[in-house]
């Protein structure tokens, strides 16, 4: 798999630690990591630790972040217990690749559960027709410690770009919303879920556009990136946007510490299966959570107390 440039300036991020061997206590409290406010990481991880105090009797903070790749980060310090990461950040942190392959491989966390696709948003003005269209200009490719960086790094290297080609601007989503509205960038990338708050806030606040990804770059971008699926939009997702929108996704995935308990992971994962309704009232994309899916798109180990729980549920064996 291809490496990311330096322009992401994301090792310094991860820092040097080291990881803890020594199993925690049982957890009293429970930090979990999310994303921006604008973001549906944050709006569903909200959701999720209200789930997680009533079904556990915990204590939950819930954590702003830069979201993936910050999240890992946090992870392997200990500084959070359970996070919320992109399904290919987590495998390359895993196995010590792309931008992780100077670090070398993060095997202090497992997963937890799939939760839903994350899509690929590249939303500009009206008057910008298509990607190619933003060289030159002003994007927002995401806070520099964000999945949405990379991301944008490897969609605009289909295209035979890269960050050289635009001035990037390195912006969550919803100071990038901000900045369009105000003329201050001519477009920006979104990695969330649909419809994540900060597009809906902009788009019924102004006129936007959601660029598509041709079907033959969306197939050479998962030649080389076999984490991405084909996504839609379909039209009606966000104010102003008529016509459906082809991109692509990666899967928003929860993963753990392995330093907490199995019996604590196991209640965790129980919990956020039955909280399900709770977590959809408060986002759609809550009603995408299922033993099923939970499952898929997830090449590393779960962890014995989530692992303990599909089978049991005969989701796994």
């Amino acid at each position: 798999m291809k490496k990311i440039g330096a322009a992401l300036v994301l090792a310094a991020t991860l820092g040097s630690y080291t990881g803890c061997e020594k199993k925690a206590p049982p957890l009293t409290a429970l930090k979990l990591a999310t994303g921006g406010r604008a973001g549906t990481y944050y709006t569903y991880g909200s959701a999720l630790g209200r789930v997680f105090e009533e079904k556990l009797g915990l204590p939950v903070t819930v954590q702003t972040t830069a979201a993936a790749v910050a999240n890992i980060a946090l992870i392997h310090s200990g500084d959070a217990d359970f996070a919320f990461v992109q399904n290919d950040v987590m495998t390359y942190a895993y196995y010590g690749t792309n931008i992780f392959s100077s670090e070398g491989a993060y095997k202090d966390f497992s997963a937890v559960a799939g939760l839903y696709p994350e899509v690929c948003h590249i939303v500009t003005g009206e008057h910008i027709a298509g990607i190619t269209g933003l060289k030159g200009l002003r994007v927002s490719v995401g806070e520099g410690a964000s999945g949405t960086a990379l991301n944008a790094a490897q969609i605009l290297e289909v295209y035979g770009m890269s960050f050289a080609d635009i001035k990037p601007v390195y912006l969550n989503f919803g100071d990038s919303a901000a900045a369009l509205i105000a003329g201050e960038i001519d477009g920006f990338f979104c990695t969330a879920g649909t419809p994540t708050p900060a597009l809906t806030e902009l788009a019924s606040l102004a006129r936007i556009r959601l660029l598509p990804i041709s079907e033959a770059r969306r197939r050479l971008l998962r030649s080389e990136y076999p984490y991405y699926t084909a996504y839609t939009v379909p039209a009606g997702t966000y104010p102003g946007i008529e016509e459906d929108v082809n991109t692509v996704a990666v899967q928003a995935t929860l993963v753990v510490n392995n330093t907490i308990q199995a019996g604590d992971v196991y209640k965790v994962t129980r919990a956020l299966f039955e909280g399900k309704a709770d977590i959809t009232a408060a986002h759609p994309k809550g009603a995408e959570l299922s033993l099923e899916s939970a499952v898929l798109g997830i090449p590393i180990p779960f962890h014995p107390g989530a692992l303990k729980y599909y089978r049991e549920k005969g989701t796994l064996k």
